[in-house]
């Protein structure tokens, strides 16, 4: 029997880190990230409750992923997409392309494009970007190998609001006192650069001959600064081959949304509250909660309950 098709609310996955903070879990246990949408996350509602999204994505097929999306990838979910509690350093890390993940890790995989979204910032937070202009592939390699990356690596300053894209090659690190919204591929392959002189272990080992496999020494970041938002406006923050990352806001008008049945929405809700509506059903959302708005759904609306903002992904 064909179930009725509705949103699905995801159930996150929580991992402990050793630069994990207390803001995703109050009160609870220090955690690094929680990934609320992945192939692995539980359906928490409606007649699919209990399964796996990739379950879902091979039941559903198309008319939960889209036609673009079974076009490039098939039936596998094809996205990952976290929140990170950054309460110190990040390791310095670096992520394959496609054809180099396919090379190193085996048929099966895939690279690792990303983009982070700054959802808070202490005052004075940092994040690692790309080498320094000019660094070229020799001392890139020199660097990693001698212990002195950090040396070559580009500070950038952000603040809540602000987008940074991330290319495969391009070696990244966050600093502490950032809240950060994470979108990739579905790949969560890492390769270790420097990892602060924490110490190697089995759990957490440096990776520095695949690391220089895969680095690109001209990969430079450049953070998009955010922008004030009106009452309903949607804007592009990210696009790539991969994905495209929008940002909403809203307080008094709902935003009429449409999937055009290409692909899904994967909607986080990063600011007060909402309520997802669709044909015959709804779905509330509070802060960091998502949503899959299957691709078959088309036509949605996004509706604020007070202030509002939200991250809305699709492939």
């Amino acid at each position: 029997m064909k179930n009725k098709i509705t949103a699905l609310l995801l159930t996150p996955h929580y991992q402990r880190y050793v630069w994990g903070g207390r803001r995703l879990r109050p009160g609870g246990e220090r955690t690094a990230e929680a990934w609320v949408v992945h192939e692995s996350n539980l359906v928490a509602n409606g007649p699919l409750a209990g399964h796996s999204l990739a379950e879902v994505s091979a039941q559903m097929g198309a008319d939960l992923l889209g036609r673009r999306v079974t076009a490039h990838t098939g039936l596998r979910f094809p996205i990952l997409i976290k929140l990170l509690d950054c309460a110190a350093w990040l390791s310095l890390q670096v992520h394959p392309d496609n054809e180099q993940a396919l090379r190193l890790e085996g048929v099966g995989n895939f690279g690792k494009t990303e983009a982070w979204h700054i959802l808070e910032a202490e005052a004075g937070a940092e994040l690692l970007g790309g080498l320094r202009p000019g660094t070229t592939r020799d001392e890139l390699v020199q660097a990693i190998r001698g212990g002195t990356l950090l040396e070559k690596m580009q500070r950038l300053a952000v603040q809540a609001g602000d987008t940074l894209f991330i290319p495969a090659g391009m070696i990244h690190a966050l600093g502490p006192g950032l809240l950060v919204y994470e979108v990739q591929q579905v790949s969560d392959i890492t390769y270790r650069v420097y990892d602060w002189d924490r110490p190697a272990s089995e759990g957490r080992p440096l990776h520095l001959e695949k690391s220089i496999a895969v680095a690109n020494a001209q990969a430079v970041g450049a953070v998009a600064p955010g922008c004030q938002l009106a009452d309903g406006e949607l804007r592009q923050l990210v696009t790539c081959d991969f994905f495209t990352l929008d940002v909403l806001a809203g307080e008094l008008h709902a935003a009429a949304m449409n999937t055009g049945g290409e692909s899904f929405h994967a909607v986080t809700v990063i600011e007060g509250q909402a309520l997802v509506e669709g044909d015959g059903w709804q779905q509330p959302l509070a802060r960091f909660e998502t949503a899959v708005i299957p691709a078959a759904c088309g036509t949605y609306r996004l509706r604020p309950v007070g202030a509002m903002k939200a991250l809305v992904a699709r492939a």
